[in-house]
């Protein structure tokens, strides 16, 4: 009996085997790094359900440093991929869309009942929306140049820091009076609405992109310098930084709606400028004299 699985022609050559293509060591660097801060998202959760909500506030910073690192370190190597982009997406919404709702929540949300839930909950939707949003706009081929240097809506990493101040300040031994988990659902709430917002922020991309050689040493010893104080006094260093980051917000609103005025001045001028040394229907132009009697 013949095979009934025997190929068509019993003497061709076997088919050779496919070989996945190498993956360079620059490309695979950031997407290791991405998967670091998706670890400490993760244990952020795992120390809030835990009730060590210090630890899980440590691990959502750390999650921001990491996050703020894999996307520099991509583009220094030349390693950006279609694939980071969508690792960084998920990896950013579990560590600054779903960890810090949790944290808000079990540090006080939860006494709110249903409210203080719809508040976590609309922050991680809108976290969600936010990354969503920000992947469609990276392939606007209309984009103005100036508008890379500004995010539209703050960014996750910045609003997942930010909304957490009410935990900060009674950190630093403020009463709970002053941050009540009322306070917080509203706040929670505002911080969820200006991620998800029209607002431009200043990215800070190419902050620090090209350093002169005398200020390298200075640099390094602020870093050091800002790295002690942190890890010495964190909830009131963040305090601080969250404060300083909101009230900024304003001077990054002029600045975009100065650059915006100004590049549309210059495509105006172009346009006119077009306009003034095209031709005219048929040839003929009008500073050209009329024939002589």
């Amino acid at each position: 009996m013949a095979d009934p699985f025997a190929p068509f022609e019993p003497n061709a050559p076997e088919p050779p085997r496919r070989r996945f293509q190498a993956v360079p060591l620059r490309v695979l660097l950031p997407n290791l790094v991405t998967l670091l801060a998706l670890c400490a998202g993760l244990t952020g959760i795992r120390m809030a359900i835990e009730g060590r909500l210090e630890l899980a506030l440590g691990a959502i910073v750390l999650a921001a440093v990491l996050d703020g690192l894999d996307g520099r370190l991509a583009r220094m190597l030349q390693g950006t991929s279609r694939f980071g982009a969508e690792l960084d997406s998920l990896s950013d919404f579990v560590c600054f869309g779903v960890a810090p709702g949790l944290v808000l929540y079990m540090w006080g949300l939860e006494t709110l009942g249903s409210v203080g839930w719809i508040a976590a909950l609309a922050f991680a939707i809108c976290a969600a929306l936010r990354l969503a949003r920000f992947n469609v706009m990276l392939e606007d081929p209309n984009k103005p140049a100036f508008a890379s240097d500004f995010f539209t809506g703050i960014p996750a990493p910045a609003g997942a820091i930010c909304v957490l101040l009410p935990v900060y300040l009674e950190l630093i031994g403020l009463p709970r009076l002053v941050a009540s988990p009322a306070v917080a659902a509203f706040y929670c709430l505002a911080m969820a609405l200006l991620m998800v917002s029209k607002l431009p922020a200043y990215s800070g991309k190419r902050l620090g992109a090209r350093i002169p050689r005398d200020k390298v040493l200075p640099l390094f010893v602020c870093v050091v310098l800002f790295v002690a104080v942190l890890v010495t006094w964190p909830w009131a260093v963040l305090s601080v930084i969250c404060v300083a980051y909101l009230a900024a917000l304003p001077f990054s609103v002029m600045r975009y709606n100065k650059l915006a005025r100004e590049h549309e001045q210059h495509r105006a001028h172009e346009n006119a400028g077009a306009l003034h040394s095209a031709p005219l229907a048929g040839g003929a132009h009008e500073d050209r004299p009329g024939p002589l009697n």
